[in-house]
């Protein structure tokens, strides 16, 4: 990825705001990133091991556990290294890179949430042909196009991008960020203004008549359906919803703070609308899924046991 400006790197001036507490905020970092990989990494483990969760529905939330993974990589890493750093600087390409990698992640996880949107409706208002609509085969095609429509749409979108002439280096944030850089250009930006709203719109509004369509055919089947049926079905909708409002918040929280001016928000504020969708979905959702769900909460206590046990015996 080149530019044809002499601005070869980017300077991530939030940073500055973490000096006073750096060896603090590095550890709650470092935390958060080693929580997040060995909760969806046994998440995802779990499913992946146990046949009795070879179902549709688990290999969804695996799916959505591993894009937790690439996310939360696409920040932590690069924000815990540039914490050793005294100048705060990336070069463009690794900008770049960032940016492709975190706003794919966006766009999948919303992509993947009305995927199993759909799974729901499919398993609640057709349950005899549940396995049939929902084959395997099926699954794996979905799981496939959760993860090359972001990374197809984005680039077409994103190449825009990167063939700008930047004139500014500053970006007031602890990650760079698609708009954020635009806003370094040279050029006039109204137009990329609109075509970022547009943008925004076509990558949330297709998922957003997914769950909306799925919820409303739920909801008509609950409502003449028996105690017990309803009692099932806000069951096994509860973690989805859970996580889609869990994201939906990151997400309103990221396009308050970077279309909106919040500078007189203070810094620890700002930082936590900035972070939120990228640490808190992936942390939470492991513990959502793994413990709402039955099936697979049980095999997640078994193998703690197993393991307690091994240990004692020792």
């Amino acid at each position: 990825m080149t530019n044809s400006s002499g601005v070869t790197s980017i300077l991530l001036s939030a940073f500055h705001g973490l000096e006073d507490l750096k060896p603090i905020y590095f550890c709650i970092f470092l935390l958060l990133y080693i929580t997040i990989v060995v909760e969806n990494m046994v998440l995802i483990g779990v499913i992946c091991t146990e046949k009795t969760l070879h179902e549709p529905m688990y290999f969804l939330v695996c799916n959505l556990a591993a894009n937790s993974l690439y996310g939360s990589t696409a920040l932590l890493p690069a924000l815990l290294s540039h914490m050793f750093s005294h100048s705060y600087e990336v070069s463009l390409p690794c900008c770049q890179t960032q940016i492709y990698a975190i706003h794919t992640y966006a766009i999948a996880e919303f992509t993947m949430l009305a995927a199993m949107s759909y799974d729901r409706y499919v398993a609640i208002c057709y349950p005899l042909q549940y396995h049939t609509i929902m084959s395997l085969t099926k699954v794996y095609k979905l799981i496939t196009f959760t993860w090359l429509y972001p990374m197809v749409i984005f680039f077409i979108t994103f190449i825009e991008t990167v063939k700008l002439r930047f004139c500014g280096k500053t970006i007031n944030k602890l990650y760079c960020v698609n708009y954020s850089l635009i806003k370094l250009s040279c050029s006039n930006i109204s137009a990329f203004n609109i075509a970022g709203l547009v943008t925004v719109v076509l990558f949330t509004v297709p998922q957003l008549i997914m769950m909306v369509y799925s919820y409303a055919h739920i909801l008509r089947i609950c409502s003449s359906s028996s105690r017990e049926s309803k009692r099932k079905a806000l069951t096994t909708c509860t973690p989805h919803l859970l996580a889609v409002i869990n994201y939906s918040i990151g997400c309103f929280f990221e396009i308050l703070q970077s279309r909106l001016k919040i500078d007189h928000l203070p810094f620890k504020t700002q930082m936590f609308l900035s972070l939120y969708f990228l640490i808190f979905p992936p942390i939470l959702n492991p513990v959502i899924y793994g413990m709402s769900i039955q099936a697979i909460r049980a095999p997640l206590f078994k193998m703690f046991r197993g393991k307690r046990r091994q240990v004692t015996s020792k």
